[in-house]
């Protein structure tokens, strides 16, 4: 592959994504989410996947898009409270879930992206996310057909921590307000949340990038994450829908409120 990584579309970017093939997602409730590469991928009907990512979308958008119709097998997040659709599949028995804590997810990300095969961490010590027996699919009579095994632990200095494995995946979806033709990418404000993590844990990585520029237009301070965790670049259709920006759950206060 030669320096320059664009491909001319979404759907050509994700064409080699093949059933059950594993995805880690960028985004942290719909912030930051890679909206019009997860449309692509509903819109190829790819189908079996096994997908990380901090949660699930909603009912009718995001990564909840691919969850209605039928395209995921296994989640691993850490937050998945917005989605019915989501907890109608798990309680079914049609999806596998495994739940982490937020920031053990996180980690184990980034360890996965940077060859780490492991690490220990407190998070979760005394409870069943150390001890096993979470429920990850339950049977179509509600009993738990598998449940999560224990955790090796260790003590340091004289506290008992967990051994989390790093991930890796297939494939990292993730969204991007600037990127230039070799991968490097600029993400903005709270947008950037699992983006990066996610994108070091892919073995191909495909950013879909707001604004594309040309090499060396970003000053390397700039560079949030660089090119080398990158291999497919795709620029966003200015008015695309699949790439809207959408709020979860919106509050304002009532008039006359204090």
């Amino acid at each position: 592959m030669g320096l320059d990584k664009t491909v001319a579309s979404a759907a050509e970017a994700v064409a080699d994504i093949s059933d059950g093939a594993s995805l880690a997602v960028g985004g942290f409730g719909l912030c930051g989410i890679p909206g019009t590469l997860i449309d692509a991928l509903w819109q190829r009907g790819t189908g079996g996947l096994q997908v990380v990512s901090n949660n699930c979308g909603v009912d009718d958008w995001g990564l909840g898009l691919l969850l209605a119709a039928g395209q995921i097998a296994r989640m691993t997040s850490s937050y998945v409270g917005e989605n019915k659709e989501f907890a109608r599949q798990y309680l079914s028995g049609e999806l596998e879930v495994e739940l982490v804590p937020q920031g053990s997810l996180a980690e184990r990300l980034r360890a996965g992206g940077a060859g780490i095969p492991a690490f220990y961490t407190p998070a979760g010590t005394g409870t069943q996310v150390g001890e096993g027996g979470l429920p990850w699919r339950y049977a179509t009579d509600g009993s738990v057909a598998v449940a999560s095994p224990p955790k090796e632990t260790r003590e340091f200095g004289g506290r008992p921590y967990l051994l989390e494995e790093g991930i890796t995946t297939d494939f990292a979806l993730v969204r991007a307000t600037i990127g230039d033709r070799h991968g490097n990418l600029v993400f903005r404000s709270s947008a950037r949340n699992f983006n990066p993590l996610a994108a070091m844990a892919g073995r191909i990585t495909i950013a879909e990038v707001d604004h594309l520029v040309e090499p060396g237009e970003l000053d390397p301070d700039e560079v949030h994450l660089p090119g080398v965790f990158v291999q497919r670049v795709v620029r966003v259709a200015p008015g695309d829908p699949a790439a809207e920006r959408r709020i979860e759950r919106r509050t304002v206060r009532q008039e006359g409120d204090a």
